[in-house]
């Protein structure tokens, strides 16, 4: 697949100069933080070191003192209270948080996940049913709710109370709920807006810590189930999000609670666990519960209290996953197929396909794959109950939440994000929804969107890399949307005896100006013909270090090679 590179827009020299004379740091680290939105001194202490007691007052977010006073309510009348979460790793972390947090202050609750294939996404009727047959009288929403307008309603009927805490984006009608903590809602003036589910699950247990005068550190023992949701469902690592996850990485390392502690034995041993390991390692494993077999088993691991019983908990989860992995390969190469075999189909500018043996609960991961190889607005739909359940997955700067919603009546639900959405149709609606949409996706997506863009933060030479410079940007972590890795370009550079390792990986080995680096391009031996011709090739990439045999040494990360112009 071609890259276009493109370059951060040019900051002012004289503003980059004033940013680092006064935090006394490079102009090329002040450069960076700019492009961050870093400005001020402040800022940069608040980057570079975050803190808990920086963290907003819970009570800044709409309906949180409604929440807190119902809760105190139920606590003090002795109801039975349902917490209530989606089936994926925001949920099921959102539930473990707020069900572990209250169920030192009652027994008279329990925790719900819906199932995936008999109640689908969200808040379900089957869920209120079986909260009124237990005598519930109030559930904690986790992840879902906002737009359950008419279920919400209908356990209003049943002596049933909702306390809603989502971050998806509300419809023009707001649920009956007794509170909508949603910093997304028009009238909420809580001053960040892109938490996760569980974050906002934290923020209510912080306030009720705060109102009743309890140990916030009974609080702070959940920023690493936090962090896991925070990472894993891919949201801004910004502001409030970047002191959640610093903090939750921090306790993820030295104190996790039992079941990531079980999970992570079985994962990958490591001296210290980055955003990348809860992103591909650690949230995955959570995620297969309810992807292959029951979330509720994912609940029940982070909840468990004794490492033994984790052990064995975590290893259902891993042969959960392992066969996740085999299905979604399996779906995607056929996907692929289809796509391969069929012309039309491939030169679409959106990719829609549907197969009634494709698995649900890996549909999303399929959509995401495709993109990898079709770089284009992707939706695949598998068939559930007579109806068709859809899994879409976007690419960069479309909205794939509203081209569903402009697909008007031919939809029958949808939610999500501006990425990442999921759907229902009717089966027979199947050929006039792909043509609705592409009809969409070719109105607002030019060629130049359907390229895949490399975004590079600024042009570097070699002789600008040394460890202080590399110490100074290891501080940049946790990395994340909003602050991601910072990519270099380095241009006129030349081949040092690079080689492919293991049949499919480039071993980049280049000097420039008589420096020399080694780099490492994962599943790009087809770039080693580029850069072995003697001939000056640009390079994109961010830097890390290596550890090989005890050694440490600074090396590329390669994103793309291109030959120098």
């Amino acid at each position: 697949m071609a890259f276009r590179w493109t370059a951060s827009p040019k900051l002012n020299d004289q503003k980059v100069s004033q940013l680092a004379e006064l935090i006394n740091v490079p102009n090329l680290i002040a450069q960076l933080l700019l492009q961050r939105g870093i400005e001020t001194f402040e800022q940069a202490k608040k980057f570079f070191r975050p803190q808990l007691h920086d963290l907003y007052d819970p009570f800044l977010m709409k309906d949180m003192d409604k929440a807190i006073d119902r809760l105190i309510l139920a606590l003090q009348k002795h109801e039975r209270i349902m917490v209530y979460g989606d089936y994926d790793v925001d949920g099921t972390t959102s539930v473990s948080t707020v069900y572990s947090y209250f169920k030192k202050y009652t027994s008279n609750l329990e925790y719900y996940i819906p199932d995936r294939y008999k109640e689908g996404y969200g808040i379900s009727k089957i869920g209120i049913d079986y909260a009124k047959e237990q005598g519930i009288s109030l559930i904690i929403a986790l992840d879902c709710g906002t737009r359950s307008i008419e279920l919400i309603d209908y356990a209003k009927t049943l002596g049933i109370d909702f306390i809603v805490c989502d971050h998806h984006l509300p419809g023009d009608e707001l649920p009956k709920a007794v509170a909508l903590l949603n910093p997304k809602r028009k009238d909420c003036q809580y001053p960040y807006k892109e938490m996760s589910g569980c974050g906002i699950g934290f923020k209510l247990i912080q306030a009720y810590a705060i109102a009743n005068d309890l140990p916030i550190e009974d609080v702070y023992k959940y920023l690493d189930l936090v962090a896991v949701s925070t990472c894993s469902d891919i949201v801004d690592i910004r502001d409030e999000n970047r002191i959640l996850v610093y903090y939750g990485l921090k306790k993820l390392n030295e104190n996790p609670c039992i079941g990531l502690q079980a999970l992570l034995q079985s994962y990958q041993i490591k001296d210290e666990y980055e955003v990348a390991d809860i992103v591909f390692g650690i949230g995955p494993k959570i995620n297969a519960a309810g992807r292959i077999a029951d979330a509720k088993s994912s609940v029940k691991l982070l909840i468990e209290e004794d490492f033994h019983q984790a052990m064995f908990l975590a290893k259902t989860l891993i042969e959960n996953n392992t066969e996740r992995k085999d299905i979604d390969n399996d779906i995607t190469k056929e996907a692929l197929e289809i796509l391969e075999r069929d012309h039309v189909l491939r030169h679409k500018k959106s990719t829609v396909l549907y197969s009634e043996k494709w698995h649900k609960g890996v549909i999303g991961i399929v959509a995401s794959r495709l993109i990898e190889t079709y770089y284009k607005p992707t939706i695949i739909f598998s068939e559930v109950n007579g109806m068709l359940t859809g899994s879409a997955r976007s690419i960069k700067n479309f909205d794939i939440h509203d081209a569903i919603g402009a697909c008007g009546d031919i939809v029958v639900q949808y939610g999500g994000h501006k990425y990442a959405a999921g759907l229902t149709i009717k089966k027979e609606s199947f050929e006039l929804f792909t043509e609705r949409f592409e009809e969409i996706v070719s109105k607002n997506c030019t060629d130049e969107l359907l390229t895949p863009e490399i975004s590079y933060d600024t042009e570097i030479g070699f002789d600008d890399i040394n460890g202080k410079f590399f110490t100074l940007l290891d501080q940049f972590k946790p990395h994340g949307p909003g602050n991601m890795t910072p990519i270099f370009r380095t241009n006129q550079v030349l081949d040092a005896g690079s080689k492919i390792v293991k049949e499919k990986h480039l071993k980049l080995m280049a000097y420039q100006n008589g420096k020399k680096f080694d780099g490492i391009g994962f599943n790009m031996s087809e770039l080693f013909p580029l850069v072995s011709k003697n001939q000056a090739f640009d390079v994109c990439y961010s830097l890390e270090m290596n550890e090989f045999k005890g050694q440490k040494n600074l090396q590329l990360k390669i994103r793309d090679v291109k030959a120098s112009v």
